[in-house]
């Protein structure tokens, strides 16, 4: 399944605000000015997931995990690398990265970025259905890319298709570069993009 040109820029555009949110409370959180840009959205059957991002990311990852049910529902995932993610908390904390792949330290870090990048998305597309969505605790987990996805596929049967959202944090003349992953069933990613291409049309 492809998005066309105008699902794609009306999924950038409402994302946009969900990342300008959580920029905000970044911001607000850190004490340093963060902007969130989101300058590319694809959608891949979950089978595919593994190549899309094998492309962009190392094997070694952090992920931060949420499931969110509602009248759209499925697993929403905060990816990046162990050097993309030692990086983002350096910059987030000023704290120097200790000699390890991933310290206590920047695992918070972590996992409080990705429960409020998640949580300001997820919302976002919440709102947009008129739906309240619940979410489940953030989970950080650090493994191979692989392993994150194929415990989503056993896990999760009913999943078939994953957005990829490119998740630029530029903070302190740095940019890092993590990857938002939102797997849905066939009857979720329909009726959010459905939703997306109302909501839009009601913009315009």
């Amino acid at each position: 399944m492809e998005l066309t040109e105008l699902q794609q820029d009306a999924l950038i555009e409402l994302l946009s605000i969900g990342f300008g949110r959580a920029a905000a409370s970044l911001s607000q959180l850190t004490g340093h000015r963060v902007v969130l840009e989101v300058p590319q959205v694809s959608v891949h059957p979950i089978s595919a997931l593994d190549s899309a991002l094998r492309t962009v990311v190392s094997d070694e990852v952090a992920s931060v995990h949420q499931i969110f049910s509602g009248p759209v529902a499925g697993d929403a995932l905060l990816i990046l690398d162990y050097k993309a993610a030692g990086m983002l908390k350096e910059l987030l904390t000023d704290e120097a990265p200790l000699p390890l792949p991933l310290d206590a330290s920047a695992r918070e870090v972590l996992t409080e970025v990705g429960n409020i990048l998640l949580n300001a998305c997820l919302g976002t597309f919440g709102n947009l259905l008129q739906v309240q969505v619940s979410f489940s605790v953030p989970q950080l987990n650090l493994d191979s890319l692989s392993e994150i996805l194929r415990s989503l596929m056993v896990n999760r049967e009913g999943l078939r298709y994953g957005l990829v959202v490119h998740a630029g944090f530029r903070l302190r003349d740095a940019e890092v570069t993590g990857y938002l992953v939102i797997v849905l069933s066939v009857a979720s990613l329909d009726r959010l993009i459905r939703s997306v291409e109302a909501w839009e049309h009601g913009q315009n």
